[in-house]
C-alpha cells in the first residue's frame, strides 16, 4: 500500500496492520467500557482517527507552501486588519476543543502579504495539539519573520471546553491572549487603535 496514513498501513515485513489512531481509539473504547463491534460503535474508531488527524494535519503544513509566494512589494504603511478569524484548535492538557475568533493586524515595511494567507497562517498552528498563548505568539512571530512588517498585533479570544465541560466549569468564560510586537508593542497609539478596532475600546 502506498498510502501511510490510509486505515491499513505496511509494515517492514509488508504485512498489513491496523492503523495506529484506529487500533487507540477502539482500545479506548474498550477502556471506557463500551463494546466497539456494537451496531453504533463499529465506524467510531475510523472517524476518530480521521477526525484527529484533521485537527491536527497543521503538523504536515509548512509555511512556504501556506503562503505560496503571496508576497508583494507595495507602497503602504497604514495598518492592515483581519480580524474575527474562526479558530479551532484542541487544548494539549485534555485534547478538548477550544475555540473562539483570531485578530490579526500588522504594519507593512517593504512588502505586503496576501490577505487570505493570514487565515491559513492561523490554521496552521491552530490545527496542533496547542496552549492559547502559545498558539497567539506563534501567530505573530511568524508574520514578523516572514514579512517583515514594522510590527505585528495579535488578539485571540476564545472559549475553552476544558474550563466548560470539566473542573470549575463555567460557561461563559473567554480567555483573551495578544501578541504584540514592534511598532504594536513601542507605540501605545498604534496599539490601542487596533485594540479599539477589534475590541471595540482602547486598550493600554
Amino acid at each position: 500500500m502506498k498510502d501511510s496514513k490510509s486505515r491499513l498501513q505496511v509494515t517492514q515485513k509488508g504485512t498489513a496492520t491496523d492503523d495506529p489512531l484506529r487500533s487507540a481509539a477502539r482500545q479506548l473504547l474498550v477502556a471506557l467500557g463500551e463494546d466497539p463491534d456494537r451496531e453504533g460503535l463499529t465506524g467510531t474508531p475510523d472517524r476518530i482517527a480521521e477526525t484527529l488527524r484533521h485537527l491536527t494535519s497543521g503538523y504536515q503544513m509548512k509555511l512556504d507552501q501556506v503562503l505560496n509566494g503571496a508576497l508583494y512589494s507595495v507602497s503602504y504603511d497604514e495598518m492592515v486588519i483581519v480580524k474575527d478569524i474562526e479558530l479551532f484548535s484542541l487544548c494539549e492538557h485534555h485534547l478538548l476543543p477550544f475555540f473562539g475568533k483570531c485578530h490579526v493586524a500588522y504594519v507593512p515595511g517593504k512588502k505586503v502579504i496576501g490577505l487570505s494567507k493570514i487565515p491559513r497562517v492561523v490554521d496552521m498552528f491552530a490545527r496542533r495539539l496547542q496552549v492559547q498563548e502559545r498558539l497567539t505568539n506563534q501567530i505573530a512571530e511568524t508574520l514578523q519573520e516572514t514579512i517583515h512588517p514594522q510590527g505585528v498585533g495579535v488578539v485571540i479570544e476564545a472559549r475553552h471546553l476544558c474550563m466548560m465541560m470539566r473542573g470549575v466549569e463555567k460557561q461563559h468564560s473567554q480567555a483573551v491572549t495578544s501578541a504584540m510586537l514592534g511598532v504594536f508593542r513601542e507605540q501605545q497609539q498604534t496599539r490601542e487603535e487596533f485594540l479599539s478596532l477589534v475590541m471595540g475600546s482602547p486598550r493600554a
